[in-house]
């Protein structure tokens, strides 16, 4: 069976074509600077290999879809009904479904989602101290970025030779950090919506929601203007002043003596170094930080200071591991008693499996 599983970001959309169970890829691409999906989705190409099903990394159904689903008109709904919750993430996915159901009649669409990796969490990490009838209508913490928490989980343990303990740091223009104990998602930073959590790029991390009702108040402002605030100029953009919040950008600034560039960098190590403390304390001890995504794979510097200071962890960096080589890595000294590991998620093949699960299993 071949699965076509389409990334889709906010201006880019990468692709692969994975036989399964094999998981052979036979076709990937990527197109940036995108505007119009239906137009880059027509352009894909899959060269010799037919498609047998297309399987999306479809970010927030609620809690009715937190597992791996076949399309149809309620789960569309789903996505419609917490539109407001992931704007930049549903909306992006809703016109790509109904862009291949067009493109490809027949074919099976798979809807993997973004939450279903943290439906392990304990009801203690999940909810919220609301009003019963908020926790009625589906507010509470759903964690995203699953499929890539998910990879890195099963990559350490093969690379570690053993299920361990692990803090996973997405770190990308959209960061999270997942606790994984053995497997098993327990905690992550991202909550009811990818807002939470980390800085990101442009989007506000954890935050006191009566700053944001003092705010509207007092300027008169209405939810879809705050909205786009927040999502679209906030985060490291907000506190750095440098349009898109870019950490190398911010790094190229914070080096030329721009104070607040170098501010936001330091509220977003704080924020890594504190949750790892947090998170191997929620799991009772640490046998593994995983460092993954734009950042974390490949920003030595951001991953050493990161690391700074949590010496009393057992987290140590090797400086010649941590600023050569390429690949999945050890990064740590040999013998450490916690192993850090840089490495290159795979968010298309964690989709890709989960779909085949699904379609032999004729759900």
């Amino acid at each position: 069976m071949n699965i076509l599983v389409p990334n889709l970001g906010s201006t880019s959309l990468k692709y692969q074509i994975l036989e399964m169970p094999s998981e052979r890829p036979l076709s990937k691409g990527r197109f940036e600077r995108v505007s119009d999906y239906a137009e880059a989705i027509a352009q894909i190409r899959a060269g010799d290999a037919r498609v047998d099903a297309v399987a999306f990394k479809a970010v927030h159904g609620g809690p009715r879809y937190r597992g791996t689903f076949a399309v149809n008109a309620d789960l569309l709904g789903a996505l419609e009904e917490f539109l407001p919750a992931a704007p930049a993430h549903n909306r992006i996915y809703l016109d790509a479904i109904r862009a291949f159901a067009a493109n490809l009649p027949g074919v099976p669409l798979i809807a993997a989602f973004e939450t279903e990796f943290h439906a392990t969490m304990p009801d203690y990490a999940r909810e919220y101290g609301v009003p019963a009838e908020w926790r009625e209508a589906g507010i509470a913490k759903y964690g995203f970025h699953g499929a890539s928490h998910c990879f890195v989980s099963g990559r350490a343990a093969a690379m570690l030779g053993r299920d361990v303990r692990l803090v996973s740091c997405h770190l990308g223009g959209s960061s999270s950090i997942c606790a994984i104990d053995r497997g098993r998602s327990i905690d992550t930073t991202m909550g009811f919506s990818p807002q939470s959590g980390l800085e990101n790029s442009t989007r506000h991390g954890d935050l006191d929601v009566f700053a944001v009702l003092f705010m509207m108040e007092k300027q008169e402002w209405g939810v879809a203007e705050v909205r786009e605030q927040l999502a679209r100029t906030g985060g490291l953009a907000g506190l750095s002043g440098i349009a898109g919040g870019d950490v190398r950008d911010l790094q190229s600034a914070a080096a030329a003596g721009n104070a607040r560039a170098a501010t936001a960098l330091a509220v977003f190590v704080y924020e890594v170094k504190k949750t790892l403390g947090a998170y191997a304390a929620a799991m009772g001890g640490l046998d593994a930080v995983a460092f993954t995504g734009g950042i974390g794979e490949n920003s030595a510097e951001l991953r050493r200071q990161c690391c700074a200071g949590l010496e009393f962890l057992g987290i140590a960096l090797d400086p010649r591991r941590n600023e050569n080589g390429s690949g999945d890595r050890l990064l740590s000294p040999d013998g450490s008693r916690v192993s850090v590991l840089a490495l290159a998620t795979d968010e298309e093949l964690i989709v890709a499996r989960r779909a085949y699960a699904t379609l032999s299993a004729g759900r």
